[in-house]
């Protein structure tokens, strides 16, 4: 379902493997298109360790914040609060869940908006880039990094 009118034929990021996607793109631009680097961390078809599990989730996370509605619903808002306090009793790094579980206690998740959904989360993450000794994020940038891709054209 398109997020904004007029994009029933925009292809979705998230929806598309890459080589899908960037035929589409390659469709409506003459700029070459090359593929990413796959990150291979150990082997492939191992368990994920802690930070690809962690940078993994990350991932998950954000991108669903800048799909999540405009404008949701009462149901919607109170589904993803939820999905939210659950996901966070059932990480599989323990650590790393009773530490998010803190987290929201004293931050509960705030989904009125997509915008303001993505900003919690975004903090969410900082709160843990902080702690490890990371990089902040720019909070105000979710959505280029997340779904529209850098306002440069680098993802296009």
């Amino acid at each position: 379902m398109p997020q904004h009118p007029g994009e029933e034929d925009k292809p979705c990021r998230a929806c598309s493997d890459f080589k899908t996607w960037s035929k589409l793109q390659g469709s409506k631009s003459k700029k070459p298109i090359i593929p990413p680097k796959p990150v291979v961390e150990g082997h492939k078809d191992c368990p994920l360790d802690k930070d690809e599990l962690g940078r993994s989730t990350w991932g998950l996370l954000h991108t669903m914040a800048s799909y999540f509605p405009e404008k949701p619903n009462n149901c919607q808002t109170e589904d993803v609060v939820q999905f939210f306090n659950i996901f966070a009793k059932f990480y599989p790094c323990e650590p790393c869940a009773l530490d998010f579980q803190e987290d929201i206690k004293e931050n509960p998740p705030k989904a009125c908006t997509r915008d303001e959904l993505a900003k919690w989360l975004c903090d969410r993450h900082n709160t843990v880039n902080k702690k490890l000794g990371k990089p902040l994020f720019d909070c105000s940038k979710v959505h280029e990094r997340w779904r529209d891709g850098w306002a440069d054209g680098s993802c296009d």
